[in-house]
């Protein structure tokens, strides 16, 4: 977990923010939001908005008074209690990729389907870091599980795996009761996480202005126990939103304050984070640019306008268009994540992995962003400044001409500067001893799963965990 020493970055101005919520209290009361489910419709209704069909009309003074009662921060714990992390006030939590169906085979040049090895892979990768916070959750689509398994397959092995916090499926009602219920086996039952928050859930909105019926379905599962959901618009300019960032924001916070709404009738105080992993779209091709300043620029913004509601944010990561783990991917994850976390964003999912706009992930990526991230949580550290640092008697003692090579202080504090993961501060020195950071990435992911040791986990619970799984049914 990142915290910041300082205050964000204001990308906005006062004014700007302003317009921004008035058009999105003007889309919401003219034109709605789609809600795909009757429940949810039903809800609404009864707290005074106006339906019709399946369009949700929803008023201005209803948006003020639900938003009021979401917390601005919360707690999600962890199997580990020193692994507990605060998502909200200056914290950056980070979580890796999502969601991604393939994997980039560094040796063989090419992409192929994720499967289970690699979920179980980045759960080991991510646990062994002390950059992320949150191991569960679709790290990757493993294609080799049937669906009606997949999520828990996948909640075990982080559970195994990992003792670091956890995310519960959002693809419908089943399988959100079916995680909620095996995170009561690890947490000491239902009641218990219903009081210590112990999943976070990514809700998307299907934009334009819709909420799809699974989405729903588990929204209302989490709300209804008091988990956490990351509440976050899917918009792409020019196409499932309008081509300028004013007007993708608009519809953005839109969005995403219905189903703060909604979140808050089914449950006052349900913890929701304001999120977003909308795009630009690059309209020469119709291919996202999730790797481009302006992406940046609408990440940075919606952290703005999370602290305008007072809800924490979602937005960024180590995000790029590149396809491989090259000096594209690098610079681009870098200005994403960094900006990201200056800005004051809460919660960063796909901070670890991702190539192809969320489409691939690589090992090798994920060692490299490890390493940014490493960097971004060191550079947000404040500079220390006090007698001791300021090293006003060691200058003096050494004078002009001097050096510090041997000095008390120097030894007493050589270790303070951040040691990298792989990055290379080495000289050249002859034809050929030269290894590029793709190439030491894929050397040093092999020995850390290599050498990976489970942390443990009381076998009563992993019995009980295993015969739940075997239980499900299609």
């Amino acid at each position: 977990m990142i915290t910041r020493e300082f205050q964000p970055l204001d990308y906005l101005k006062e004014e700007q923010m302003e317009q921004i919520h008035l058009g999105a209290m003007e889309a919401l009361e003219g034109d709605g939001v789609e809600f795909f489910l009757p429940e949810a419709r039903n809800i609404l209704q009864k707290a005074g908005a106006k339906v019709r069909g399946d369009n949700v009309f929803i008023p201005r003074e209803l948006v003020t008074e639900q938003v009021a009662l979401a917390p601005s921060e919360f707690t999600l714990h962890a199997r580990n209690p020193e692994k507990n992390v605060v998502v909200g006030g200056n914290n950056a939590v980070t979580a890796p990729g999502y969601g991604s169906p393939y994997i980039m085979d560094y040796i063989q040049q090419k992409r192929r389907s994720s499967e289970y090895k690699d979920y179980v892979a980045f759960t080991k990768l991510t646990a062994n870091s002390n950059n992320f916070d949150v191991t569960g959750g679709v790290l990757v689509e493993p294609n080799d599980i049937p669906d009606h398994l997949r999520h828990a397959k996948m909640f075990q092995a982080a559970v195994k795996h990992s003792d670091k916090c956890l995310m519960g499926s959002a693809m419908g009602q089943k399988k959100a009761e079916e995680s909620l219920e095996m995170a009561g086996l690890l947490f000491g039952g239902v009641d218990e996480i219903r009081k210590n928050p112990a999943l976070i859930s990514l809700i998307n909105t299907q934009s334009p202005l819709q909420f799809d019926r699974r989405m729903l379905e588990a929204m209302t599962v989490y709300a209804r126990n008091n988990q956490p959901v990351l509440i976050s618009a899917l918009a792409m300019t020019g196409t499932t939103s309008p081509v300028t960032l004013a007007g993708s924001l608009v519809q953005q916070v839109a969005e995403i304050l219905s189903g703060v709404v909604l979140a808050q009738l089914i449950n006052p105080g349900t913890p929701v984070v304001f999120g977003s992993s909308s795009s630009v779209v690059d309209l020469r091709t119709g291919d996202l640019a999730i790797g481009s300043p302006e992406s940046t620029k609408m990440f940075c913004a919606i952290a703005q306008m999370a602290r305008y509601y007072g809800l924490p944010s979602r937005g960024g990561g180590a995000l790029t268009d590149s396809l491989s783990p090259d000096a594209q991917s690098g610079y681009e994850s870098m200005m994403v994540a960094l900006n990201c976390v200056l800005s004051g964003i809460n919660f960063m999912l796909h901070s670890a992995g991702m190539l192809e706009n969320y489409m691939t992930m690589s090992y090798e990526k994920f060692i490299i962003d490890d390493e940014i991230m490493g960097m971004v949580g060191e550079f947000t550290r404040p500079m220390a400044i006090d007698k001791e640092n300021l090293a006003v008697d060691t200058i003096l003692r050494h004078g002009s001409g001097g050096h510090y090579v041997g000095d008390e202080h120097t030894y007493k504090h050589m270790k303070e500067t951040r040691i990298p993961l792989i990055s290379s501060r080495d000289r050249y020195k002859a034809e050929g001893d030269y290894t590029d950071a793709a190439q030491q990435a894929h050397e040093y992911c092999k020995t850390v799963l290599e050498n990976y040791q489970d942390p443990p986990l009381d076998e009563k619970i992993e019995e009980e965990l295993n015969r739940y799984i075997e239980n499900i049914k299609e």
